[in-house]
């Protein structure tokens, strides 16, 4: 008898359905407290159609049979990462509470430490969760600092923009698509990123000294950059040369045997 691997999606599929909703129903009551403009909805339901597409495309083809927990913690953070993008949008044309943009900020940082832990403990780890959550860190930096930028100029953006500066630049130059080995400092690198952009992004110290932690946080992020980039490179290097000479003495191997 032969067996059923009819692969079902629609268990993990209705999960992320369940996300738009609950994305929606968060600008539904965003709109309702402040009053959102048309600028604010419209990014924000573009980022509830985009994650739910995205996500739905990515789960099909990992072809996961359970969401997870950890997914789910992600996904919870991923909503709160689109009601500050909408507010983020929204403060174009006019001014969201400060501590409204704060609190949503705050809560999903602190939540970027609790997928991982979940998925551990759970053991349900998988690469496609690391990817998720990767990428809503990103995305989440970059929104904060098109927000901070607005006050600070558009040199802020160079933070929000190294990491798909960077995997653009994957694509010219495939070694940099080389997995990198763990570390403590990087990680704590891209932890800082958000903090600090709150920090400033919440306007509770002087200007400068606002300046001087968005500086630090940039500097920050291109010594975490610029380390990796040159471990990549090295490494690139190291491997070239051997597998040059292996080619090398294959060629010699069939000329002396063609002569």
């Amino acid at each position: 008898m032969a067996l059923n691997n009819t692969y079902d999606a629609r268990p993990v599929q209705q999960e992320t359905a369940v996300g738009a909703g609950v994305q929606i129903l968060l600008l539904a009551l965003l709109g309702t407290a402040i009053g959102m403009g048309p600028a604010g909805w419209l990014t924000g339901l573009a980022f509830a159609i985009a994650t739910w597409a995205v996500l739905s495309r990515a789960l099909h083809r990992s072809r996961l049979r359970s969401f997870g927990a950890a997914n789910r913690v992600t996904l919870g953070r991923a909503t709160l990462v689109g009601g500050v993008t909408a507010l983020v949008a929204d403060s174009f044309h006019g001014s969201p509470p400060v501590s409204l943009f704060v609190g949503l900020t705050a809560v999903a940082l602190v939540l970027d430490g609790v997928d991982g832990k979940v998925a551990r403990r759970t053991g349900t780890a998988t690469p496609l969760g690391a990817r998720f959550d990767m990428e809503v860190d990103a995305f989440l930096i970059l929104v904060l600092s098109v927000y901070v930028s607005t006050a600070m100029g558009p040199w802020v953006l160079l933070i929000g923009g190294m990491r798909y500066v960077f995997v653009a630049a994957a694509r010219v130059w495939p070694w940099l698509t080389a997995p990198l080995p763990p570390s403590t400092a990087r990680k704590t690198v891209a932890a800082l990123q958000g903090v600090l952009l709150l920090l400033a992004g919440a306007a509770l110290l002087p200007h400068t000294v606002n300046v001087g932690v968005v500086l630090l946080a940039l500097a920050l992020l291109v010594w975490s950059f610029g380390r990796d980039v040159l471990w990549l490179c090295r490494t690139s290097r190291a491997t070239a040369v051997p597998a040059g000479r292996q080619a090398q003495e294959e060629r010699e191997r069939r000329e002396l045997v063609a002569g």
